[in-house]
């Protein structure tokens, strides 16, 4: 795991959207740590300290370290309140954790081993990912940033589904069984392109022996007309 985020805070006693509001417009952010059976208590973090970290991807997934004067808050992020059109960060909530802390987050996959997969190298495949990240149950001190998929030995028509994971110790997916399992990645062929031929030009019958083909009467209907006209003269 790498190195825990820091922030830092000061503790407060005001309460109240007004005073709130008095704190923003001093670039700091309110927000609230709470659990573990412990007292509630109110803070006041830099806003651009808390932009920094929440521009990091961990600051979201993993425990987190606030410090509050002289006590260090180990915490998870569970809700980050933005303004609708800027964006600026309004409010914070942190939930303390401790090694009995089991905690549902959501860990990406890292898939190894693309350019070496041997469906890919030797039988001309194409790698096929379904699913990028994975919701998974686990202790608050042993979270793991990324959960690795090694696709090196997938043959054509190969696949890895959830069942075949090895997740970090002590942790688990909820729910999982063999109904709800999934495919998470596979080798497959690639789609065959079919190119449409153009079509021929259509040759009427006649144009071959060079006769002239017309539209409506027959010769046999010529031929009638004539013996009409003789009987009329």
């Amino acid at each position: 795991m790498s190195e825990q985020i820091m922030i830092n805070a000061v503790s407060r006693s005001e309460l109240g959207s007004n005073r709130a509001r008095n704190i923003r417009s001093d670039n700091m952010v309110p927000a609230v740590i709470y659990g573990n059976e412990k007292e509630l208590i109110n803070v006041n973090i830099p806003l651009n300290e808390l932009t920094k970290a929440s521009q990091n991807d961990l600051f979201f997934t993993q425990v987190l370290i606030i410090k509050v004067g002289d006590n260090d808050e180990k915490v998870v992020l569970k809700e980050l309140q933005r303004e609708p059109m800027k964006g600026k960060l309004l409010h914070a909530d942190f939930m303390r954790v401790s090694r009995k802390t089991m905690l549902k987050v959501t860990i990406p996959f890292n898939f190894l081993n693309e350019d070496d997969c041997v469906g890919v190298k030797t039988e001309g495949g194409v790698v096929t990912k379904t699913m990028r990240d994975i919701e998974i149950l686990c202790s608050a001190e042993n979270i793991p940033e990324i959960i690795e998929v090694d696709i090196a030995e997938l043959n054509l028509g190969d696949s890895i589904r959830l069942t075949d994971l090895s997740l970090p110790e002590g942790s688990e997916i909820p729910g999982l069984t063999e109904e709800t399992d999934q495919m998470i990645v596979s080798v497959n062929a690639p789609k065959a392109v079919v190119e449409e031929e153009p079509l021929e030009d259509e040759v009427l019958e006649g144009d071959e022996d060079g006769d002239e083909v017309t539209d409506g009467a027959s010769d046999e209907g010529s031929e009638e007309s004539e013996e009409k006209e003789e009987a009329t003269e």
